[in-house]
């Protein structure tokens, strides 16, 4: 493996050539989207004033995941050239590999509701069962490579559980698939999912090259963090383009994955607890409104509007507040879960 300061030059090479991929693509592609009418169409039990937003091209995940595959390509091509592609880089091209396959499930389900009219895309349990499996697809990947450690952090410890395999698998899924669909959550207002993420990259990234000196994630997440801020050149409010499943998908895959190579899923907490409250007021509204409907006759409700970024909405703040306020509240709790590292 590369020496501490190459390192750190070919991770800030996958973050400039992952920014200026997407800023060039941008140009081009969306007006592509735009010709073929791959707008989003607006949910009606949404915010009404969402419904300005409808015809707004979606699937622009397409372009960081680009930027993203064009960075770790150069990258590439500089470790085989020198000789160094070693398995700790190697895991850096499987953290994408699989979550490239989150994003395929994520634009077969934008193609369905955009091209084929079918509002909800793909069921729930199609969802479910192609998301088990590639986080089943990934643990076997470490298996065959010999890297697989069933190693977690506890945080705020020098503690590291080693979980037994049967017990690891599951887990590895449950926080996978639980994170994916998070940010899939999470992804309702311009510039809100990657704006957070973002910020989660940075962690994971410093984590990863200060902390563990495990610099197959430092260049992913270099790589993700450089993509997500091109992307939000044109994904800020108001938004010219959205990510769509296919880019929410990549990018809950990709924290979860960061998280689980690093040993810290139970960090996700901190890290991604803005994922986690979005997640959560879901699961109390919608029990809830179903208990008290069946108690009373009549549904009702914990927060104004679920999730919990159109509560803020229903409450009169503006969507640069809310993404400007998540972002923060994310930040402050990655320099926490730093401590706890």
């Amino acid at each position: 493996m590369e020496s501490v300061k190459e390192m750190l030059m070919l991770s800030l090479l996958a973050f400039a050539v992952a920014l200026a991929a997407v800023l060039a693509f941008g140009p081009v592609f969306i007006p592509w989207l735009r010709k073929l009418k791959f707008g989003q169409e607006i949910r009606e039990e949404g915010p009404k004033w969402h419904q300005k937003k409808s015809g707004t091209p979606t699937m622009g995940g397409i372009m960081f995941i680009v930027g993203i595959a064009a960075a770790l390509l150069v990258t590439s091509i500089i470790f085989a050239v020198r000789g160094n592609f070693d398995a700790t880089y190697a895991r850096c091209i499987v953290l994408f590999v699989i979550s490239l396959g989150f994003g395929i499930i994520g634009f077969v389900d934008d193609y369905i509701k955009v091209v084929k009219k079918r509002n909800l895309g793909l069921t729930a349990p199609q969802k479910f069962i192609m998301q088990v499996v590639l986080a089943a697809v990934y643990v076997a990947a470490l298996y065959v490579m010999g890297v697989l450690d069933t190693a977690i952090k506890i945080p705020f410890t020098d503690i590291e559980w080693t979980m037994p395999l049967w017990l690891y698998i599951p887990f590895v899924m449950f926080v996978v698939v639980g994170v994916v669909n998070a940010v899939n959550l999470t992804d309702g207002l311009d510039g809100l999912a990657s704006s957070i993420t973002a910020v989660v990259g940075i962690f994971f990234a410093l984590v990863s090259y200060i902390a563990f000196r495990e610099y197959g994630v430092t260049v992913f997440s270099m790589a993700l963090v450089g993509g997500l801020l091109g992307f939000l050149w044109y994904n800020k409010y108001p938004a010219k383009v959205f990510m769509g499943d296919t880019g929410s998908l990549f990018l809950g895959a990709a924290a979860a994955l960061m998280a689980i190579d690093l040993k810290m899923p139970i960090h996700l907490i901190l890290v991604g607890f803005v994922y986690l409250a979005e997640t959560l007021s879901v699961i109390l509204q919608t029990t809830y409104f179903k208990y008290t409907k069946k108690r009373y006759g009549e549904g009702r409700r914990i927060f104004k509007m679920s999730p919990l970024h159109h509560h803020f909405e229903m409450c009169g703040w503006k969507e640069k507040k809310i993404v400007a306020v998540f972002t923060l509240v994310t930040a402050v709790l990655c320099a926490v879960a730093w401590f706890a590292v």
